[in-house]
């Protein structure tokens, strides 16, 4: 085995005589660490098997070099030797090959041997691996097929069921058509026969309501023109009897107070002269204190017209 080490530096503290002197203390400290480095990876190399060393040859040699830490179970990442305090930080494999010619020519043997099996061995797990996709690739187009047949199968029947469901309608398709049509027409007529009805009852109702309210305008316009006419009456009679007291009025002023009395006092000839020249057909005169007979007084004033 020829390896490679590298040494980084002396561990010695800065004013530390005692560490620096250390140092010193290995004259060939070069020799004795690779004495010691080549002790270590022998005792490594002699208690494994020639098959796991060449494996993992640089896993055991350097296991074998740096040690193990006790709290981490790993492998230091630095050797260091307390003679002189000198440091080790790593270590490379060159080359790994057996002294004895025949163990070389063995090895070398083996090992194409060993390429050898690994070689036919990768073909056959890729023979293998191609065979079994070209099996699995076959069993899914089969499977596919399979699948798309059944696929079709299944669109062939509802083709099928269409066709007869096509089939059934257009059979029975006439005569629903002529019932519903026959429907349509009925309720049509129907609708038409209701609408109608609505539209003479609204034209009644508003013939009604017309006729109504013609009648009432009618009894309210004879019932105006009725007040009036006796508003006019009235009026009228009162103007009559303005107009009639107004000349009696002035009859009496014209005939003067002495006449009415004289009048009053003369006989029955004399009376009727005074009435005619008045204008007037009869006369009571009364003090207001003596009850009046109307009905003779009536009948007196009868008798004399």
């Amino acid at each position: 085995v020829s390896t490679q080490s590298t040494w980084g530096y002396f561990d010695c503290a800065a004013g530390d005589q005692v560490a620096g002197a250390r140092v010193f203390n290995v004259g060939d400290f070069v020799g004795d660490a690779c004495n010691a480095i080549a002790s270590r990876i022998r005792g490594a190399v002699a208690s494994e098997p020639f098959d796991s060393f060449h494996k993992d040859s640089s896993s055991i040699i350097k296991a074998a070099v740096f040690g193990f830490d006790k709290a981490t179970k790993q492998v230091r990442e630095t050797l260091t030797f307390k003679n002189n305090n000198l440091v080790i930080t790593s270590v490379d494999i060159q080359s790994v090959e057996p002294v004895d010619t025949k163990t070389r020519d063995a090895l070398m043997k083996s090992v194409q041997l060993a390429i050898e099996i690994t070689t036919k061995s990768q073909e056959a797990a890729a023979r293998h691996d191609a065979e079994r996709r070209e099996q699995e690739a076959k069993g899914e187009l089969e499977r596919q097929i399979i699948d798309d047949k059944a696929l079709a199968e299944e669109e062939r029947k509802n083709l099928l069921n269409m066709q007869a469901e096509s089939a059934a309608i257009e059979s029975t398709g006439t005569s629903k058509a002529e019932a519903k049509a026959v429907a349509a027409a009925a309720k049509i007529e129907g609708e038409s026969q209701v609408k109608i009805a609505e539209l003479k009852a609204k034209a009644q109702s508003i013939a009604s309501e017309a006729e109504l309210s013609s009648s009432h305008d009618h009894q309210e316009a004879e019932l105006s023109f009725k007040q009036e006419m006796y508003r006019l009456e009235i009026v009228k009679t009162k103007e009559i009897s303005e107009i009639e007291v107004t000349k009696f009025k002035s009859s009496v002023d014209a005939i003067g107070k002495g006449t009415i009395a004289a009048m009053a006092r003369a006989g029955p000839e004399m009376q009727a002269k005074l009435l005619k020249g008045l204008g007037l057909q009869g006369y009571m005169l009364t003090d207001g204190n003596s009850p009046i007979n109307l009905m003779n007084a009536a009948n007196s004033m009868t008798g004399h017209a």
